[in-house]
C-alpha cells in the first residue's frame, strides 16, 4: 500500500475568514429583533422602547432600514385602531368635534409662522415646507403626503423628516414631566399632546405614559389633526399648480394623490364596537392591550431611524426652523390650555 502524501504545512489550503462585516451584519440584526421582541412584549414603557431605539440608531449600522420604516407605518395604523376598542365612541366624537376647530387654528397659524421662519432663516424653499407641514399637521404622514405633491428631492424629504422625528423623539420624553410639574389635568395634557406633537406615534405614547384618560383624549384629537393631510395636500397641489402656469408652464400638472387616512375610520369604528357591543368586552380589552404594545414597538422602530447621518443631514438652519416653530406652537397651546382659553 503505498504511504499517505503529505503536504508540508504552508501549502495546506486555508479558507479565508468570512467577510468581516457579515458576523457583524449577523449580530446587528439579530440586535434589533431582540430590541423589537422586547419593546413590542409589553416589559419596557414608551419613552424606553424609544430611547432604546434611537440608541441602537446611533450606535449600530442599521441592518434593516427600509423594512424597518414600512414596518413602523403599518403597526402605527394597526395599533391606533386597536386602541380604539379601549374607547367609548361617545367620547370620541366629542373630543373630535372639539378638537377640530382647535387644529384648524393650530394648523393655519403654524403654516403661516413656519413658512415666515424659513424666508427669515433662508431655509430651502421645499424644506421650509415639508419641516412646516409636518409641524403644523401630523409630523412624517403630512410630509410623505405632500412631498410628491411640491416634487421634492430625497435629500429635501430626509431633511424635513430628520427634523421632525428628532423632535418627537424631545417631546415624547419631555412632556409628561412638564404636565406633571404644571399638575395638568388628564384631558388638558390630552388636548396639549395632540396639539403640540408632531406625530401620532409620539402623541399617543406621551398621552399613555400620562393616563387612560389623557391617551383617549390625544388619540381622538391626534386623530382629528392628521384628517387635515387630505385638505393641506388638496391645497398644495392647487398652489403647484398656478405657480407653474405663472411661470409659463402651462403643461405642467400637479395632480393631488390624496390617499385618505382610512384607519382613523377603522379606529371610530372599534371605539363604536366598544362601546354598544359590551359582550365582547374581553376580546376588546386584548385587542386595546396588543394596541399599546404594538405602539411601543413603533416607537422602538421610529427611534432606531435615527442616526448620526440624519444628524448631518438636517443641518443647522432647518433645525432651528423646527425647534422655534414647535416651540411656539407648544408654548402657544400650553399656555391656552392651562389658563383655561381652550378646553375639551
Amino acid at each position: 500500500m503505498p504511504p499517505t502524501a503529505t503536504l508540508p504545512i504552508e501549502d495546506i489550503p486555508v479558507h479565508p475568514p468570512a467577510h468581516p462585516g457579515a458576523q457583524k451584519k449577523f449580530d446587528s440584526r439579530t440586535v434589533f429583533l431582540l430590541g423589537l421582541l422586547i419593546a413590542g412584549s409589553g416589559i419596557v414603557s414608551p419613552p424606553v422602547a424609544l430611547v432604546g431605539g434611537i440608541a441602537f440608531g446611533f450606535l449600530v449600522v442599521h441592518p434593516l432600514r427600509a423594512e424597518s420604516a414600512k414596518l413602523a407605518k403599518l403597526l402605527l395604523q394597526a395599533s391606533v385602531i386597536a386602541l380604539g376598542f379601549g374607547m367609548n365612541i361617545q367620547q370620541v366624537a366629542h373630543a373630535g368635534r372639539s378638537g377640530f376647530l382647535y387644529t384648524a387654528i393650530s394648523i393655519t397659524t403654524a403654516m403661516l409662522l413656519g413658512l415666515l421662519l424659513g424666508k427669515l432663516l433662508h431655509v430651502g424653499g421645499k424644506s421650509s415646507f415639508l419641516i412646516t407641514a409636518g409641524t403644523a399637521v401630523c409630523g412624517g404622514s403630512a410630509i410623505a403626503a405632500v412631498a410628491p405633491i411640491t416634487n421634492a428631492n430625497e435629500e429635501e424629504i430626509s431633511v424635513s423628516m430628520g427634523t421632525v422625528f428628532l423632535l418627537n423623539s424631545v417631546a415624547l420624553l419631555l412632556f409628561p414631566p412638564i404636565g406633571h410639574l404644571l399638575h395638568l389635568s388628564q384631558n388638558q395634557f390630552g388636548l396639549w399632546a395632540a396639539l403640540a406633537i408632531h406625530d401620532t406615534s409620539s402623541v399617543v405614547g406621551a398621552a399613555a405614559a400620562y393616563g387612560a384618560q389623557a391617551l383617549s383624549i390625544g388619540t381622538t384629537v391626534k386623530l382629528a389633526r392628521a384628517l387635515w393631510i387630505v385638505p393641506v395636500s388638496l391645497i398644495t397641489a392647487a398652489t403647484m399648480a398656478r405657480l407653474a402656469a405663472h411661470r409659463g408652464h402651462a403643461k405642467s400638472h400637479h395632480k393631488a394623490k390624496v390617499t385618505f387616512p382610512w384607519f382613523i375610520l377603522f379606529f371610530c369604528i372599534a371605539a363604536a364596537l366598544s362601546t354598544y357591543v359590551p359582550r365582547l368586552h374581553p376580546e376588546f380589552s386584548a385587542l386595546n392591550h396588543l394596541g399599546k404594545a404594538g405602539l411601543t414597538a413603533t416607537l422602538f422602530l421610529i427611534g432606531t431611524s435615527l442616526s448620526k447621518k440624519t444628524l448631518r443631514q438636517v443641518g443647522v438652519r432647518p433645525m432651528v426652523q423646527g425647534i422655534v416653530l414647535w416651540i411656539i406652537v407648544g408654548t402657544a397651546s400650553l399656555a391656552a390650555i392651562y389658563f383655561h382659553i381652550i378646553s375639551i
